[in-house]
C-alpha cells in the first residue's frame, strides 16, 4: 500500500517538510510584523488619550494587513502530517484579523471599553494560535498583540 501512494506522487516533486514550510512562510510574517509595528505604533498611548478615530483607523488598517498575509499563507503548500494543524492555525489567525477590525470599529464608535475587551480576546486568541505551531518554532509566525497594542 505505502508503495503504490509513492508510485501516485509526481515525480520530482519534494515532500513539504515543517522546516521548509517555516522557510516559506517566515517571510510572509516578518512583512506583515514589521507593517504592525508600522501601523500600530504608539497606539495604546492614543486609545489612553482618547484619540479614538485615529487610532480606529490604525486597528482597521493591521486588520487589512493581516487578512493579506492570510491571503498569502493559505496558498503554500503544508507538510501533509500537519494539515488539519495549520488550517487550525489559518483559522485563529482570521480570527486575529477579525478581531483586529471589531476593535477598530469599537473604536470609531466611541466605544472604548468594549474595544479593550476585544484587545483581550485578540491576545487570547493569539496565544491559542501560538500553541498550535509550537513544534514549528516560528519567529515571525508568532502573533504577539501586547507588543503593539
Amino acid at each position: 500500500m505505502g508503495a503504490s501512494l509513492l508510485a501516485a506522487a509526481p515525480a520530482g516533486a519534494e515532500e513539504v517538510t515543517r522546516a521548509s514550510y517555516r522557510e516559506a512562510v517566515e517571510p510572509i510574517c516578518q512583512d506583515n510584523t514589521e507593517a504592525n509595528e508600522r501601523i500600530l505604533h504608539g497606539v495604546r498611548a492614543m486609545v489612553r488619550h482618547e484619540k479614538l478615530e485615529a487610532s480606529s483607523r490604525r486597528f482597521l488598517r493591521a486588520a487589512k494587513a493581516l487578512r493579506g498575509t492570510l491571503a498569502q499563507l493559505r496558498v503554500v503548500p503544508r507538510p501533509p502530517g500537519d494539515q488539519a494543524r495549520l488550517s487550525r492555525w489559518l483559522g485563529f489567525v482570521a480570527a486575529e484579523a477579525e478581531l483586529l477590525a471589531k476593535t477598530g470599529r469599537y473604536l470609531a464608535m466611541g466605544k472604548r471599553p468594549g474595544a479593550e475587551g476585544l484587545v483581550v480576546r485578540l491576545e487570547g486568541t493569539a496565544r491559542r494560535a501560538n500553541n498550535v505551531v509550537f513544534a514549528f518554532e516560528f519567529k515571525y509566525c508568532r502573533f504577539e498583540p501586547s507588543r503593539f497594542t
